[in-house]
C-alpha cells in the first residue's frame, strides 16, 4: 500500500474528513479593460475603483489597463465565487461603459508603445512598483505583460496538519513539517502541472496582431482575417509567446527543502544578466529598471506555482518564508476561463482542491538529475499539442499515453472526492466526472471547446471574444448588488485613496535612498529592510 492510499485510509473517519474539508482558498483574476469597440483602454485607472496601490480587492498588474481582482480567503466555495462576482459587477458598473476582455490573450492592441504602464502615485513604494514594471517592458516587451491569468491560492486546515503531523515520524517541528509538506506538494505539482493546461488551457488561438514584430518558431495555422491557432494547442499563454523568461532557464531553484529554495532565490536575485545590463539601469538621469540582475525582485520569478506566506510590513517574500515557513501555495498555471463571466467556475475550484490534495498526500521524491528537462518537455508538449490523439509524455523516463496517465490519477482523485463530499452531496464527484469526460474526449476541454466553436463557426477569435465581452458586460452591469456591498466597495475606494495620499505625504526619503535601503544586504543592516514592499 503506497503512502497516498495509506493517507486516504487514515483520513477516512469523520475527524479526518472534516480536516480535509477545511481548505482555505483565494482567487486573483486579471482582466484587461476595453473600450466599447473592443480596443485596449488606455486611460487612467478609474478613480471610482480607488487607488490601485492600496486597495485590497481591486488593483492593477502591469498596465493601467490590466485590472486585478483579489478575493479574501474563504473556506466556502460559493462564498468565494460570490465575492469575486461582486468585485466584477461593482467594477463593470463603474467603468463608464468600458468592459473586460474575457480571455487570457489580448487583441486589438494597436501601437504597443501606447500600452500604459501602471501608475501608483509619488510615494517611494508607488514609484518602485512602477519602475519594476518599466523594467519588465524593457526586458520582455509590453505585449507579454498584458496577458491575463487566474491565480489560485490554497492552504489546508490546521486540523489536517495536526493529524498528518501525528501520523508522521515527527522528527522536526510542526512548522518545519508543514513547510516540507508544502514543498512536497510543489514537487508533485511540477511533475503533473501539464494536467492544468490540458483541462483548463483556453488559449489555443490568438489574434495575429499579438505577435506583430515578434519572432516565433511556432508554425501557426491561419483562419479568417486575423486568427492564428494550433490544431491541438491548449494554452499558448504558457508557451514561449506568453509569460516566460528565457533568462531564468539557467536558474537552479530547488524545492527539495526550504533552505535550498531560499538559497536558490537569494542567488537568483543577485545573479547579473549581461543582456539586461545592456538596457542600463539609469540612463541620462532616468531609471529604466530596478537593477540588471536576472530577477529585479522575487516576483519576477515566473514559476507555475509559488510557496507563499503573508508578509509583515517591511518583509520580502523570502524573508517571510524564512521567518515562519510556508503558509499557502499559489497556483499560477490557469488561463482565464472564457465560459465564465468571472474567469473561473466552481467545478475548476473543486478539481484544483482534489488535484492539490493528491499532490500533498502522494509520495514526493526529491528532485533527480535530468528531471527538470522531463518536466519542461511534458509541459511544452501539452501546451502546444495536448489534445493530439495518442499523445505520449515521459514519466520517469518511460513513455506513457497522456490519457492513461490522467486516468490513473483520476482513480486516486476519486478517493479524495468521496472524502470531500458531505453526506447527501456529490459536488466533488460531479466535478470529477465533468473533467474525466474531457480526458476521454479532448473536445470537452476548455481549449477543445474554443477551437470547435471557432472552426465550426469560422469566426475570427477577436470577434468571438468581443461578443463574449458584450454578453458578460450586460450580465455584470445588470447584476443586482446588495446595498451594503455597494456601500462597502465605495468606502474601500475612498479609504484606499486616503491611504495612498497619506503615504505620499509621509514620503520624505529620496527614491534613490529608498532603493538602496531595499536592496541592501539584510545581514549588514536589518533595520534597512523596513521599507514598504511593492508587488
Amino acid at each position: 500500500m503506497n503512502s497516498f492510499n495509506t493517507s486516504i485510509e487514515q483520513l477516512s473517519d469523520s475527524e479526518g474528513r472534516a480536516a480535509l474539508q477545511g481548505m482555505q482558498r483565494g482567487i486573483e483574476r486579471e482582466a484587461l479593460r476595453i473600450s466599447e469597440s473592443g480596443q485596449l483602454a488606455t486611460d487612467a485607472h478609474p478613480r471610482e475603483l480607488g487607488a490601485a496601490l492600496t486597495h485590497s480587492r481591486i488593483t492593477t498588474d502591469y498596465s493601467e489597463s490590466l485590472l486585478e481582482f483579489i478575493t479574501p480567503v474563504f473556506s466556502d466555495i460559493d462564498d468565494l465565487l460570490e465575492d469575486l462576482t461582486y468585485t466584477h459587477a461593482f467594477t463593470v458598473q463603474n467603468l463608464n461603459q468600458q468592459g473586460l476582455w474575457p480571455v487570457s490573450m489580448p487583441c486589438y492592441v494597436g501601437d504597443v508603445s501606447e500600452i500604459p504602464i501602471a501608475q501608483y502615485g509619488s510615494s517611494n513604494s508607488g514609484q518602485m512598483k512602477r519602475l519594476y514594471r518599466k523594467g519588465l517592458t524593457y526586458r520582455y516587451g509590453a505585449q507579454m505583460q498584458i496577458i491575463s491569468g487566474v491565480h489560485f491560492n490554497f492552504s489546508v486546515s490546521q486540523p489536517l496538519w495536526d493529524k498528518l503531523y501525528l501520523l508522521s515520524d515527527q522528527q522536526g517541528s510542526k512548522t518545519d513539517f508543514i513547510s516540507e509538506s508544502y514543498l512536497g506538494l510543489i514537487r508533485n505539482y511540477r511533475r503533473m502541472v501539464w494536467v492544468l493546461p490540458y483541462l483548463f488551457g483556453a488559449s489555443p488561438a490568438l489574434c495575429s496582431s499579438f505577435i506583430k514584430g515578434q519572432q516565433t518558431d511556432i508554425e501557426f495555422k491561419k483562419m479568417g482575417k486575423g486568427t492564428l491557432y494550433l490544431p491541438y494547442a491548449t494554452s499558448l499563454r504558457m508557451s514561449d509567446l506568453g509569460y516566460t523568461n528565457k533568462e531564468q532557464d539557467n536558474l537552479s531553484i530547488s524545492y527539495d527543502s526550504l533552505d535550498k529554495f531560499l538559497q536558490g532565490m537569494h542567488n537568483a536575485i543577485n545573479m547579473p544578466s549581461s543582456n539586461f545590463e545592456k538596457i542600463g539601469v539609469k540612463v541620462d538621469g532616468e531609471f529604466r529598471q530596478l537593477n540588471a540582475n536576472v530577477l529585479q525582485i522575487e516576483n519576477e520569478f515566473y514559476s507555475p506555482i509559488r510557496a507563499k506566506r503573508v508578509t509583515l510590513d517591511g518583509e520580502k517574500p523570502s524573508q517571510a518564508l524564512a521567518r515562519a515557513g510556508v503558509e499557502y501555495i499559489e497556483v499560477r498555471a490557469l488561463d482565464v476561463n472564457p465560459y465564465s463571466a468571472i474567469g473561473i467556475d466552481a467545478s475548476q475550484v473543486r478539481f484544483l482542491d482534489m488535484f492539490l490534495l493528491y499532490c500533498l498526500l502522494s509520495d514526493s521524491p526529491l528532485s533527480e538529475e535530468g528531471e527538470e528537462a522531463e518536466i519542461s518537455a511534458n509541459l511544452n508538449r501539452v501546451i502546444l499539442e495536448g489534445r493530439k490523439p495518442g499523445l505520449e509524455l515521459s514519466n520517469n523516463g518511460h513513455s506513457v499515453l497522456l490519457t492513461d496517465w490522467m486516468k490513473q490519477m483520476f482513480s486516486s482523485l476519486s478517493s479524495i472526492a468521496e472524502l470531500l463530499d458531505s453526506e447527501g452531496e456529490n459536488h466533488y464527484r460531479q466535478a470529477l466526472d465533468t473533467w474525466l469526460a474531457a480526458v476521454n474526449d479532448p473536445d470537452l476541454t476548455l481549449s477543445g471547446r474554443v477551437m470547435s466553436h471557432l472552426l465550426e463557426s469560422q469566426i475570427d477569435h477577436g470577434c468571438w471574444v468581443k461578443s463574449l465581452a458584450k454578453q458578460y458586460h450586460k450580465t455584470l452591469n445588470e447584476y443586482e448588488l446588495p446595498e451594503q456591498v455597494v456601500a462597502r466597495y465605495k468606502q474601500d475606494a475612498l479609504d484606499s485613496l486616503t491611504k495612498q495620499a497619506k503615504m505620499e505625504a509621509e514620503s520624505s526619503q529620496s527614491f534613490e535612498a529608498f532603493l538602496q535601503d531595499y536592496f541592501r544586504d539584510e545581514t549588514s543592516d536589518k533595520s534597512a529592510q523596513k521599507v514598504a514592499i511593492p508587488s
